[in-house]
């Protein structure tokens, strides 16, 4: 069981590590341009994307789990549509959201509180990496699938791609273009869309055998389109209870000021780095619960969570380790910017209770997004949600942002456990 969770995983973390670490370049190289306020206007930018496009993350998780049900099957007609249908919805998303671009920036600007310099930046950020929704919104459905097809290997070869020409791409806009925050927003389109064309080549050389299968007349099937939105329906407000912590959270951080906001934007790397890591073991999770729910395969399904969490609790222990030794030094490669270093300190030992508190919540995901569990996925989502605003709200007079950060790691403590209580229906699912 390790050799198959590791095999699976193994490729997700690079893939994901790619991810975080696009981030902190991206971080690391405003926070070189001499304020501040370039990091908050990355920050923001890169939080209004995180509102829309995390939203249409049943894109990615109802294609994992579907799928790996039916590989499991061995369905493979299922799974050709599946995949085009997911891709089909993908584009059509994207190009809505291209359309109602302006109204989507003015009203997240009424929900988000910053400065006038910020908003400026992050406003010409937001206007540049709107067109590569079609991009992002069909690696969603590229990456589900081939994960649902036990295929973590091109998700990885996808992202290295991508985050490669990204950094190359930012860098030369940024230092030899001078175009500063446009500069970061323009490397990133490029590298959204390589990354598209990267997956299209790898399901063509490797998939197009599928295309025989193909039933065009099931494809708009009533029954299984709607079956495919009634259970992604749980994901998708699931997923609005996450953007609205996260959007609060950056929102009650930029009320505090530049130096506020900046500060909570370089401890959430930190956070970011370990949750892409923790991810791949969920995306193992993912592929090998939907494999075996699909095969009611009982006895591997519970030998895979007891040797999965086994690896949770160790890479938890190490990460809080990792950064109780070296977290502040690697603040200091993100910016050479003192005064929010020094205010980062007062605030650190709240990123030492991440890695404990929030282990069985990433986990716990991918285990329930193969199973294809949305409803109780979003049970746990709710109780989290709701204690992380009631806690900010009845503690932020007296304890400032450390209110902020004390319910944010009450929120994935909280996710973690209610997981944890309703595991039952995951193992009574693969019975049946």
């Amino acid at each position: 069981m390790n050799k198959r969770i590791l095999g699976l995983a193994f490729p997700s973390i690079i893939s994901n590590i790619t991810v975080p670490l696009l981030g902190l370049v991206d971080v690391s190289i405003v926070g070189h341009l001499g304020s501040a306020i370039y990091i908050g206007a990355i920050a923001v930018g890169g939080m209004l994307f995180s509102m829309i496009y995390w939203i249409f993350g049943f894109l990615r998780m109802g294609a994992s789990g579907l799928t790996a049900q039916a590989y499991g099957r061995r369905d493979l007609a299922e799974v050709i549509l599946l995949f085009v249908r997911s891709l089909g919805i993908a584009f059509g998303l994207a190009l809505l959201l291209i359309l109602l671009q302006y109204p989507i920036l003015k009203v997240a600007f009424t929900l988000i509180d910053a400065t006038p310099a910020i908003k400026e930046l992050a406003s010409l950020y937001f206007r540049i990496c709107i067109w590569g929704a079609p991009a992002v919104l069909g690696l969603y459905s590229f990456a589900g699938w081939f994960v649902g097809m036990q295929n973590s290997r091109f998700p990885m070869y996808i992202a290295i791609t991508q985050n490669v020409v990204n950094i190359a791409a930012s860098l030369f806009f940024v230092f030899v273009w001078n175009r500063g925050v446009a500069g970061v927003a323009m490397g990133t389109l490029v590298a959204q869309y390589a990354g598209l064309l990267m997956a299209s080549l790898l399901w063509y050389g490797y998939y197009r055998r599928l295309w025989q299968k193909l039933n065009w007349q099931m494809l708009t099937d009533y029954e299984a389109m709607r079956s495919f939105f009634i259970l992604n329906r749980d994901i998708f407000f699931r997923t609005l209870c996450l953007v609205a912590v996260t959007t609060y959270f950056t929102s009650r951080g930029a009320e505090q000021g530049d130096i506020i906001l900046a500060v909570n934007t370089l401890m959430m790397q930190l956070f970011t780095l370990y949750s892409y890591i923790m991810d791949g073991f969920a995306y193992a999770g993912e592929a090998l619960t939907g494999r075996y729910v699909g095969a009611h395969n009982q006895a591997d399904l519970t030998r895979m969570i007891q040797t999965l969490f086994a690896w949770g609790v160790g890479l938890a222990l190490a990460f809080t380790l990792l950064y109780g030794i070296g977290g502040s030094s690697f603040l200091s490669l993100l910016t050479n910017e003192q005064e929010v270093l020094n205010a980062s300190s007062d605030y650190f030992y709240w990123v030492l209770a991440i890695p404990l508190a929030g282990m069985a919540a990433f986990l716990w995901d991918g285990i329930y997004i193969g199973a294809t569990a949305s409803r109780q996925m979003l049970y746990s989502m709710l109780v989290a949600s709701i204690s992380f605003f009631i806690l900010q709200g009845i503690f932020q007079q007296r304890m400032g942002n450390h209110a902020l950060w004390m319910a944010f790691i009450a929120y994935l403590f909280l996710r973690g456990l209610v997981q944890t209580g309703l595991a039952r229906k995951i193992l009574l699912k693969s019975e049946r």
